[in-house]
Formats: structure tokens, C-alpha cells, sequence
């Protein structure tokens, strides 16, 4: 798999607003943000997509939800909040590294696309 962007912000090469670090994942707020708060919950092992993920993954990312999910609490998202993972071109994914975006903030529309 070839190095992006998010394993520079895990090496600690590209600075970012970090809001939760273990040893399993890195989750930090997004520079682009589509929403109030905008945070990315990454695993620190790199797989690509959410179309590459196997049966030995599923600890991981039970660990991602849960991440996010006690990260809208800190973060004061009561009223409601959206996990997303986008997957490959067509599904909106434009970093080539398994991500959990957390959006809230404000009200969400749906459809979201």
C-alpha cells in the first residue's frame, strides 16, 4: 500500500488537532470540515479501503466505533451525530486509508449525495 497523507499524521510528519490517540488508532479533526465538528478516526494499521477489511479485522473495527462513538459524547454531539466510511472512487473516498468520518454539529440532511 502505498504512504498517504494519514500515515504521515500517524508518524507524527504532518501536524494535526488530535483529539484521541491508543495504540490501535489515531482520531483528528478533519482540515476540510463539512460539518461543525468534523473528526477522522483512522486505524494505525494501514488498510486501504473498507473493501479490503477480513474476518481478523472486525476487533479493529468494533474499536473505530467505539472510538467515535465516545468522541461525539467529548465532543458534546447529544442531539445526534453521523458515522460515514466512504469506500472507493464512486463512494466518495479520496484517501487510499481506512477512515471513519464523525460529523455533527448541526442538523444533517439526507440523502447526504
Amino acid at each position: 500500500m502505498a504512504d498517504t497523507i494519514f500515515d504521515r499524521i500517524i508518524r507524527k510528519e504532518i501536524p494535526a488537532r488530535i483529539e484521541h490517540e491508543d495504540n490501535l488508532c489515531l482520531a483528528f479533526h478533519d482540515v476540510a470540515p463539512q460539518a461543525p465538528v468534523h473528526v477522522l478516526v483512522i486505524p494505525k494499521r494501514p488498510i486501504a479501503s473498507l473493501a479490503d477489511v477480513a474476518a481478523d479485522d472486525q476487533e479493529l473495527l468494533g474499536h473505530l466505533i467505539v472510538v467515535a462513538t465516545e468522541l461525539a459524547r467529548k465532543l458534546g454531539l447529544e442531539t445526534g451525530y453521523r458515522l460515514v466510511v466512504n469506500c472507493g472512487p464512486d463512494g466518495g473516498q479520496s484517501v487510499d486509508h481506512l477512515h471513519v468520518h464523525l460529523l455533527g454539529g448541526r442538523r444533517l440532511g439526507w440523502p447526504p449525495g
